[in-house]
């Protein structure tokens, strides 16, 4: 996988339905080469399926899965920077500084546990997260 194909599946993620030239318009590629990247990734196995997630199913108010983050930030990440970057993660609706073993508390809301997998590597790698404990809501209030 390179970028191109990481850009492709993070915008089917937010909208499966997406046709391939509007794939292909928003990375960058003709209708042909972005259909060609979806088949490859559905051979790979990478793409495993599309699916629909009814409001009814959803245990949040953007469906999927609702998670809970605890974040212990890296010795160089400060509060206001780590705030500031998590600031435009759009899955992100809460973060509350903390006391005890772990400096934040994140809520989120993530599409499935591949989105999970890439807010988690997000916050290790851009936003600070020297290390994070995930638990996942199993039904709403």
């Amino acid at each position: 996988m390179d970028p191109k194909d990481e850009q492709i599946l993070g915008l089917l993620q937010k909208n499966a339905r997406l046709s391939f030239s509007e794939l292909g318009r928003e990375v960058g590629l003709s209708t042909n080469a972005t259909a060609a990247r979806v088949r490859r990734l559905e051979s790979d196995g990478i793409i495993l399926g599309y699916t629909v997630i009814t409001g009814q199913d959803a245990p949040g108010p953007r469906g999927g899965l609702e998670v809970f983050i605890d974040v212990r930030l890296d010795a160089t990440t400060d509060n206001d920077t780590f705030m500031a970057n998590i600031g435009p993660i759009e899955q992100i609706v809460e973060a509350v500084h903390m006391t005890g073993p772990y400096d934040y508390l994140v809520r989120a809301y993530v599409p499935d546990t591949g989105a999970l997998d890439i807010l988690l590597r997000t916050l290790k790698k851009t936003c600070g997260a020297a290390q994070t404990q995930t638990r996942v809501a199993l039904r709403p209030r």
